[in-house]
């Protein structure tokens, strides 16, 4: 209850500097907020904030995200910001008549700083450094595509959990990543400070890759080492690796500009906290609005 306390207090203080700001059109503002991040949105990571309608083409699921990232505060240089992360990601099924239960849903929200630095050499690959440190708070809960209306209860499914049960966590993640404007490479960590359901290991590593082209095609592989649930145990018991392989077209040359049509390939341990004891895998085509 201490941390997310902790976290509640910054937000709203950041939220309150934000509507001063807004409010003094006259004056300079301290805050001026924008979505043009100094650190980009990494584009193959499922849980970045973003906009995303993404179905899945094995199984009769469709992902909704709806979130972004807005720095509140840039320097003059360019080169430090502080901003806000908000984001849900839910999954939803795909029933008839055009109806999609949400089977469960994740909320996020959290502030960030980010620093980049130029790299001015000819013979290294990449041209800028850049990191971002996020402090967040997540929590998960199944919908009404997970309750069964004949019986009036949830239905359990392969959840170790008795069904409702309580999915919250908090932590901090760490990215540092080399770019230019082709390509990027990143490497990343993550905390996690607390957490219920408890016994869980804190510390998860990232890796990826992104590469663009001048024709707006784009690949980009994101990878992660997460923790397995040991239901036996109670307890989280090693690693798994967890890879999220994104393709796809940026629709610019339609007169879409931020707007992307992307292939993903997912197979690890679920993005989604209901399901962050279970093994998937699949695959989906859809699209994703850059802001």
């Amino acid at each position: 209850m201490k941390h997310k306390s902790m976290i509640c207090r910054l937000l709203t203080v950041t939220a309150a500097l934000t509507i001063s700001s807004l409010q003094n059109a006259t004056a300079d503002p301290l805050l001026d907020p924008t979505f043009n991040t100094l650190f980009k949105p990494l584009m193959a990571d499922p849980t970045e904030p973003r906009i995303a309608v993404m179905p899945w083409l094995n199984d009769n699921y469709l992902q909704l995200d709806i979130g972004t990232s807005v720095d509140l505060y840039q320097n003059d240089k360019k080169d430090f910001a502080v901003g806000v992360d908000f984001g849900t990601y839910s999954l939803l099924e795909r029933g008839d008549n055009f109806k999609f239960p949400v089977d469960t849903i994740d909320y996020m929200f959290g502030i960030n700083a980010t620093w980049k630095k130029n790299i001015a050499s000819d013979s290294f690959p990449f041209d800028e450094l850049s990191a971002r440190v996020r402090l967040s708070h997540i929590s998960a809960h199944f919908e009404d595509g997970h309750f069964d209306n004949e019986t009036n209860q949830w239905i359990q499914g392969d959840c170790p959990f008795e069904i409702p049960f309580t999915y919250s966590r908090e932590f901090v993640n760490a990215v540092v990543a080399l770019s230019s404007p082709d390509k990027r490479i990143y490497a990343g960590y993550q905390y996690i400070y607390h957490t219920s359901p408890g016994n869980i290991s804190p510390h998860s590593f990232q890796a990826g890759v992104e590469i663009g082209r001048p024709d707006n095609i784009y690949a980009a592989l994101d990878y992660k080492l997460l923790p397995i649930w040991d239901e036996s145990r109670n307890e989280s018991q090693g690693y798994r690796g967890t890879l999220n392989l994104q393709a796809g077209t940026r629709l610019g040359f339609i007169g879409l500009d931020g707007v992307r049509l992307a292939y993903n390939y997912f197979n690890g341990m679920s993005r989604q906290g209901m399901y962050f004891y279970r093994d998937e895998s699949y695959s989906s085509l859809g699209m994703i609005i850059d802001l």
